[in-house]
């Protein structure tokens, strides 16, 4: 396994999959009212760094960094193709993602995720990497089925 995370457009039609994937995630059990995923396009606006996780050639897993503040980035689409999970690549995308954000000058990063069972997982690797949970930042209001989590970095 050769994996290597860059900075690519999401716009690349090999992406389709993970992308495909992902929005189907967000609405499994997710009302579309408490869905904040950006559209794929707007993943390609400037003050959004978009990463790919790829193992050789193959997408395997995405997300990016929005600057919300001079000092605060938000992540945004990270996501790991189902079948590779377990293999820690989650916990490489995050790794990367915390980096970029150091990187481009952010003190702050946070996100936000899902309140259900089936984001268990994800929060826990979020808490894993020193976020903890916050009220609602830049852009958000209270939602039941939304966690805030944020960390200095």
């Amino acid at each position: 396994m050769t994996i290597t995370i860059a900075p690519e457009s999401p716009l690349s039609p090999d992406l389709d999959l993970l992308f495909g994937r992902h929005v189907a995630a967000m609405h499994a059990d997710t009302p579309p009212e408490s869905i904040h995923m950006l559209p794929r396009a707007d993943l390609a606006r400037e003050g959004i760094d978009f990463l790919v996780m790829r193992d050789g050639t193959e997408p395997v897993g995405m997300g990016a960094v929005k600057r919300i503040g001079p000092d605060h980035g938000e992540i945004k689409s990270m996501h790991v193709l189902a079948e590779r999970r377990g293999e820690g690549l989650a916990q490489r995308m995050l790794d990367a993602l915390v980096a970029q954000a150091g990187a481009r000058g952010l003190a702050r990063l946070s996100l936000e995720t899902g309140a259900q069972d089936s984001f268990a997982a994800a929060r826990a690797l979020y808490a894993r990497a020193g976020f903890a949970e916050c009220g609602p930042f830049e852009g958000y209001g209270p939602d039941p089925n939304s966690v805030f989590m944020t960390r200095m970095l």
